[in-house]
């Protein structure tokens, strides 16, 4: 079996290790590791097989592969508490979150979820893809099928307009500047 396995792994899996080192190169930020990543994602592959080949080999090696940078993604912005060295309690500040001080943050919250239901559909998927998912302006675009600056728009208004409104009161209106763009001029929504 191990040796038929073997076999498999060679012909189904090796055979795509130029695209896997591409794609590793692409999408990993530290290149010197992309090859200690392809010897894990490897490993990885080969003892999920083990166990049953898969339908769809590539599938899996390029899955695993996306999921192991998640994994070392994840990771890398973790602080170990061994890093933060010994600290002593006195000297920590404390900062109590006392009733009062959740229930202003909650109102807070509560202002800033009005304001982002009152933008426009648009402003509001842009401004979430790029401050909640993450999505860089170019992803954006693409996702929404609009130009990288009609995104840049998008955002830069939903985020003055938020401001504006969480600052003024969520039932204040849009500055002047604003409810320009709310009447569909100079803009694309």
């Amino acid at each position: 079996m191990a040796n038929d396995l073997d076999d498999w792994f060679a012909r189904e899996i090796l055979a795509h290790e130029p695209a896997l080192m591409r794609y590793l190169l692409r999408w990993w930020p530290h290149r010197d590791d992309a090859a200690d990543l392809r010897q894990e994602i490897y490993i990885r592959v080969y003892e999920t097989s083990a166990a049953a080949l898969p339908a769809h080999p590539k599938s899996l090696l390029f899955t695993t592969a996306r999921n192991l940078m998640t994994d070392r993604w994840r990771r890398s912005r973790v602080v170990p508490l061994e890093a933060l060295g010994e600290i002593d309690a006195p000297q920590l500040p404390v900062d109590e979150i006392t009733p009062d001080r959740r229930l202003a943050a909650q109102r807070e919250l509560r202002s800033l979820v009005r304001a982002f239901d009152r933008l426009p559909p648009q402003r509001r998927k842009v401004l979430w893809l790029r401050r909640v998912e993450e999505l860089s302006i170019k992803q954006i675009a693409e996702r929404m099928g609009i130009t990288p600056k009609t995104a840049e728009n998008h955002l830069a208004l939903a985020t003055r307009a938020i401001t504006a409104m969480v600052l003024g009161g969520s039932d204040c209106p849009l500055p002047p500047a604003l409810a320009h763009y709310e009447e569909g001029h100079g803009e694309q929504r």
